[in-house]
């Protein structure tokens, strides 16, 4: 399974992003694909993942402000992200994980100026 994420910027606080990321290759062998971040001198934290059945899950940080979607082929997942703040600031990154595989697109740049 190949991750190709897209969609980061710059964004006042307050302000919105989507954030995506397009899946390819086994993608019937998904069984959660979600979204995690990695901030400045922070370890890699999870903020949201969605399963094959659609079940969320989702950091108690972003709770009512972050919404994951993806497409019943799993070739897409997205992050509606909304009220942004300046601690959301982070690298982005898409994963998959499948039985035997947890697999990482390239990270995307989220920056939330103050």
């Amino acid at each position: 399974v190949q991750l190709q994420a897209s969609g980061g910027g710059l964004v006042q606080a307050g302000g919105s992003l989507r954030l995506s990321c397009a899946a390819s290759g086994s993608t019937f062998s998904i069984n959660v694909i979600g979204w995690y971040r990695q901030a400045p001198g922070k370890q890699r934290e999870l903020v949201a993942t969605i399963t094959r059945d659609g079940d969320t899950n989702y950091a108690d940080s972003v709770k009512g402000r972050f919404t994951i979607s993806r497409d019943n082929a799993y070739n897409a997942v997205s992050l509606q992200m909304n009220s942004l703040k300046p601690e959301d600031t982070a690298v982005y990154y898409c994963n998959a994980k499948g039985n035997w595989y947890s697999h990482w697109g390239q990270g995307t740049q989220v920056t939330v100026s103050s």
